[in-house]
């Protein structure tokens, strides 16, 4: 009897958490299903679309959540087996360059970053790319849209991914840099840039740094998810 093939560990869990985004995980799960390097975690929170189908079809892992990305992401990292955990939004188009940033990193060496995100072509949406990318390089602050990525070491001594609906990415960045500042890595991740098209790109940003203030002054990320998403 021959001997039981060794099972591949994976380097990388992407978690990509879910709500009704059949359309866009028809788009970005191609792009990363059938690598043995990767594990790919998808967290629904409750989609009534097509989403559980098409992640099952790609072959890759389905976790249930209540709604809320900081939950759903929680979820998906418990049971990620890679040392390495990649946040990943749905409508995300992850450069190839940040697939090979990804894959060459070492187990062995926790650190956590994010790479740089880009929205549209185009003047106004250009420059608040531009803008976000040397935010977060300047404060060690880093958003959901950039691809978070993280050791799970690291990951597991901060708590794991805060358990909320709103501000998960800003306060786990929080709770990151105060143990090491992060990788701001320059290969792209391509963003949905549907909410600022949809709302105005100047009503947008100066509705985020709005949450982002109420936040930082103490509001209760419920409330401002139950805002948020009503908006």
């Amino acid at each position: 009897m021959s001997a039981p093939s060794p099972v591949t560990v994976p380097r990388v869990s992407v978690v990509v958490p879910v709500l009704n985004d059949a359309r866009a995980l028809e788009s970005l799960l191609p792009r990363m299903a059938g690598s043995p390097r990767l594990e790919i975690i998808v967290a629904d929170g409750g989609s009534v679309d097509r989403s559980a189908a098409v992640t099952r079809a790609h072959g890759c892992r389905l976790v249930s959540s209540r709604p809320g990305r900081g939950y759903q992401l929680a979820e998906g990292c418990a049971g990620a087996r890679a040392p390495w955990i990649w946040m990943l939004h749905a409508d995300s188009v992850p450069s190839p360059e940040a697939f090979n940033h990804l894959l060459g990193l070492s187990p062995e060496h926790p650190g956590w970053g994010r790479f740089s995100v880009s929205l549209a072509p185009g003047a106004p949406l250009e420059i608040v790319a531009c803008s976000m990318n040397l935010r977060s390089r300047l404060t060690g602050i880093c958003t959901g849209d950039q691809g978070i990525f993280v050791h799970r070491e690291l990951l597991d001594a901060v708590g794991g991914v805060p358990r909320q609906s709103l501000m998960e990415d800003i306060e786990l960045s929080r709770r990151l840099k105060a143990r090491q500042r992060p990788s701001c890595r320059g290969e792209r991740i391509a963003s949905s840039p549907r909410r600022w098209r949809a709302q105005g790109t100047l009503r947008t940003v100066l509705s985020m740094w709005l949450f982002r203030l109420r936040y930082w002054l103490g509001t209760d990320a419920e409330r401002l998810a139950r805002e948020y998403y009503r908006s």
